[in-house]
């Protein structure tokens, strides 16, 4: 019977569009901005609006279909009822037929109407009713579409009959419900607007005389009444979707409502949460099964199916509405002693309140806002005229629903204005040096959920200064339990939190203030990476510090700039399909990066996977955690919310246990190849964890005789030593063409004599300390090897006689491919030269791609057809061409074969901290 129905209304209710040429007299009955709309559009038709009855002014304010009728000149009539004892009053009724009306309308109406009334006019009477009808007959239909937990919504205009919203039907529309649709938004996305436009159409639909009366089946019929307070008592046997259900459906009436420490508390702002419960402290409930979490969000709430809910507010029995995340603050909320500057803060905030509501004679501590007659413009109105008189008090339109007693509402304020309710201030307990001409202040603690803590089991180690092995400062080591700390408070923070759900421009301005706070301290985040790390002061400055505020400038750019995709498809006939592509956040990310480059690899990755909507756990290299620790701070500056960026300074161990946590989503790397291995085969094992891998490599660059040599002279020097050789694009193996290979030799030993080793912090030191003792060693070693094998040490290979981990620039020549130094990086100071015969661009080309790596190359040459035919067959990820170490924000970066997979930098960057979700829809 309702498909036949619904097969009927189709058929009546296309919106019309052209000028209607017949009009009718109407009386309008009844109040609301709703009314008032629905008057000014039929009037606006050309329909005579002959009459309105309305309410009576409530504390001297009309009602707003009252007040347009008056400004219109139109009669208007405010009887506080139509009836005595069952029975019209005759003044009334009278009164009502001066009119002439030739239909009646009813767009939302309170009182009890006589059927006198209902059946007088020549058309008779349209009501409207916010349900599908005969579904949720009754005064709360809108509040029992959602505490039923219906999958569409809708209205009915229907013919005025004697029944209960049970005449025959004119008129319906529907729309779907969300699963966290409030009574308020079904109202104000679809029954209001579409309501009003539903009420001319009918009206004409009757002008025209082709109005269908389509008699309602009893199939489906449901009559509900008005819930009352007593009645709204939350059952907690039931699934979290049902508690949701009767929590949104009783929505600001009458309020869904439990027992809490014996006190009736009132539920507001419902909505359904998914993941893993948020870290919380356990709120009992009476009734319920298992305690609530009091969060930093809400309250969480369990079903009996063991899903969860969010409860954003909660309201006392004396009319105290508080975020229900302050529920165990609430105590504290008691009344506070105001200053004088308060007193008069609260007298120009009296007088805003007086002008607003007239009608109020006094304006007291009692006085409630909205029970004066104050509407939802009426709070805009406020919070900009309190902006204007309060200086830079800053409030929300939230605000005045949560304290709308002027009493409430001054201390509200007066909170405010003192500052409380903040973000506590971040503690940190710095570890100082004076050095460079500053005081650099630096966290040594891990950074988990927006504080600087110990290691859970106190845990510490010595991070070493390689100028002079002295100890920095003593760093928390962070162990296993540590890490699945940080996790839970990444992944609250992306599930639960305001990350979550923050605006993508939002996100970015983030980035952007982070991106300029790193660019204020880059002296000092130089300076420290100077002494933690051996980089050259003036190269940190300009491509550690550098680079790294440039690449979170570019990723801040890129995040409202993520995007999908439509996708033509074939159509499931006779409907229509449309597909389109949305890119989704991962979730947790694991970062693990290196020690040669520890805040531009930070940044690296960091960058894009925060612009991408991530939350992430960082572990920095054991070796040089002091940037990271310090990007931690700057980062709660620059307003990241508590989770989103969390650091855990550790050994390999903390790296692996990232590798096996469940709850990461993704994990990237840039370290050595057998340790990128491990990585991979744990993520794959644990859950299967999305990956990309920066791995080692041995980077050929080849010298061509026709080559400009002085620059490539330079540009090899720097191949080889830049930030002391510590480069993972270093050119491991450089190939020179035999005619010019001598001359070659010649010119870069010389180069290498001129070096200045020293203190990094010095600006004329070109050549810094390695990174860290045993790193040395290894290099020492490497040396040692290559001179075993049979290769020519020309130059250096020596530790230099200071304190310190200082090495001398090497290089090596006569360097045969089967030996060590040819096919293993060294990941130092050391150059090793290799011959080719004169115009053998093949022979050197397979001896080039004859390594198991592949991150980068390099080619020199005047002929550029032979560069660009090199380059196509290089097995390398980057390619420089007259030129090296040429890398920039925007260009993709990345190895092929062992040097690893995935990008960094780039747009390129970004699919490694996305998901593609393709979504279709019949229509």
């Amino acid at each position: 019977m309702l498909s036949k129905t619904n097969h009927l209304l189709r058929k009546f209710s296309s919106t019309a569009t052209a000028y209607y040429q017949n009009k009718l007299k109407l009386a309008l009955i009844g109040q609301s901005l709703f009314g008032q709309e629905v008057y000014k559009h039929l009037q606006k038709e050309g329909h005579k609006v002959v009459g309105v009855f309305t309410v009576p002014d409530k504390n001297g304010k009309a009602d707003p279909l009252a007040s347009a009728a008056e400004k219109d000149g139109t009669p208007v009539f405010k009887f506080p009822r139509w009836r005595v004892k069952g029975k019209p009053i005759e003044e009334v009724i009278e009164a009502y037929k001066s009119v002439g009306a030739e239909l009646n309308v009813l767009p939302y109406c309170t009182q009890f109407i006589p059927m006198d009334v209902i059946d007088s006019p020549k058309h008779g009477s349209i009501i409207y009713h916010p349900s599908i009808l005969p579904r949720h007959r009754g005064a709360s239909a809108i509040n029992w579409t959602l505490i039923q937990g219906d999958k569409k919504a809708g209205f009915t205009i229907f013919w005025a009959d004697d029944g209960l919203d049970t005449g025959p039907i004119l008129l319906q529309r529907e729309c779907d419900v969300a699963p966290n649709d409030t009574v308020d938004d079904l109202y104000n996305r679809f029954l209001f607007p579409e309501g009003i436009k539903a009420m001319v159409e009918a009206v004409q639909l009757i002008a025209d005389g082709k109005a269908p009366h389509i008699t309602q089946p009893e199939e489906g019929a449901t009559y509900e009444g008005i819930q009352k307070k007593e009645n709204a008592e939350i059952s907690w046997d039931q699934s979290a979707a049902a508690l949701h259900n009767w929590i949104r459906g009783h929505d600001k009436v009458p309020g869904a409502w439990a027992m809490i420490d014996d006190k009736m508390v009132t539920f507001y702002g419902s909505s359904l949460l998914h993941g893993s419960p948020p870290l919380g402290e356990e709120l009992a409930i009476k009734g319920a099964a298992k305690p609530g979490l009091v969060t930093e969000n809400g309250l969480v709430l369990f079903g009996n199916d063991g899903k969860m809910l969010l409860v954003r507010n909660l309201q006392f029995e004396d009319g105290r509405m508080i975020p229900a995340s302050k529920y165990f603050s609430a105590d504290k909320l008691s009344a506070i002693e105001l200053t004088e500057e308060e007193k008069q803060m609260a007298e120009n905030i009296k007088s805003i309140w007086k002008g607003i509501l007239s009608n109020v004679a006094v304006i007291e501590d009692t006085t409630d806002f909205f029970k004066s007659g104050a509407s939802s413009m009426d709070v805009v109105r406020m919070i900009e005229e309190i902006k204007q008189k309060c200086g830079e008090l800053e409030l929300q339109n939230e605000d005045v629903y949560m304290a709308p007693k002027f009493g409430e509402f001054i201390q509200m304020v007066v909170r405010k204005h003192r500052g409380e309710g903040k973000e506590e201030e971040l503690v940190i307990d710095y570890v100082s040096k004076d050095v460079n001409r500053m005081t650099v202040k630096m966290p040594y603690q891990c950074f988990i959920n927006g504080q600087f803590v110990n290691a859970e089991d106190g845990g510490t180690y010595d991070s070493i200064n390689p100028t002079d092995g002295s100890v920095i400062a003593k760093v928390s080591l962070a162990t296993a339990a540590d890490v699945d700390k940080a996790v839970a408070a990444a992944k609250n923070a992306f599930e639960h939190g305001e990350w979550g759900k923050m605006n993508a421009r939002d996100r970015g301005r983030i980035l952007y203030r982070l991106a300029d706070l790193m660019e204020e301290h880059q002296e000092e985040l130089a300076t420290i990476e100077a002494i933690d790390s051996g980089a050259v002061y003036t190269l940190a400055l300009k491509t550690h510090i550098g680079m790294s505020v440039q690449t979170f400038r570019y990723f801040a750019g890129w995040c409202d700039k993520i995007q999908g995709s439509t996708i033509p498809i074939n159509h499931a006939r006779p409907n229509h399909n449309l597909t389109f592509t949305k890119k989704e956040p991962l979730g947790v990310c694991g970062i693990v990066i290196p020690w040669n480059y520890p805040l531009m690899m930070l940044a690296w990755k960091s960058a894009v996977c925060l612009a991408a909507g991530n939350t992430l756990v960082l572990k920095p290299a054991q070796v040089t955690p002091l940037t990271a620790l310090k990007f931690a701070e700057l980062s709660v500056k620059a307003g990241f919310p508590k989770g989103v960026i969390n650091i855990v300074p550790g050994s390999g161990s903390t790296g692996q246990r990232l590798s096996d946590h469940p709850d990461i989503r993704k994990l990237g790397f840039t370290g050595s190849t057998p340790t990128g291995k491990q990585i991979m085969k744990s993520c794959a094992v644990s859950n299967l964890k999305k990956v990309s891998l920066e791995l080692g490599g041995k980077s050929p660059l080849i010298i061509f005789n026709d080559c400009e040599l002085d620059k490539a002279v330079r540009m090899g020097m720097g191949a080889v030593f830049f930030n002391k050789g510590e480069n993972c694009i270093a050119a491991g193996r450089l190939f020179v063409e035999e005619s010019v290979h001598d001359e070659f030799v010649r010119r870069v030993v010389e180069e290498a004599k001129k070096m200045k080793i020293g203190d990094p912090l010095d600006r004329s030191t070109d050549h810094g300390p390695q990174n860290h003792k045993g790193h040395l060693d290894k290099l020492l070693k490497y040396c040692e090897t290559g001179v075993k094998e049979g290769a020519t040490l020309v130059y250096g290979g020596r530790q230099v006689g200071r304190p310190g981990f200082f090495m001398e620039p090497t290089i090596f020549t006569d360097v045969e491919d089967h030996m060590f130094i040819a096919q293993e990086e060294s990941f130092g100071p050391i150059m090793v030269i290799s011959k080719f015969q004169d115009g053998d661009v093949d022979g050197v080309l397979e001896r080039a791609n004859r390594t198991e790596y592949g991150l980068a190359s390099g080619v020199f040459t005047k002929d550029i057809s032979k560069a660009l035919y090199v380059s196509d067959r290089l097995e390398a990820g980057t390619v420089f061409i007259n030129t090296y170490n040429k890398t920039d924000v925007a260009a993709p970066f990345g190895g092929f074969k062992q040097s690893g997979f995935g990008k960094d930098l780039g747009e390129e960057a970004l699919h490694e901290y996305l998901r593609t979700k393709a979504v279709t829809v019949e229509y």
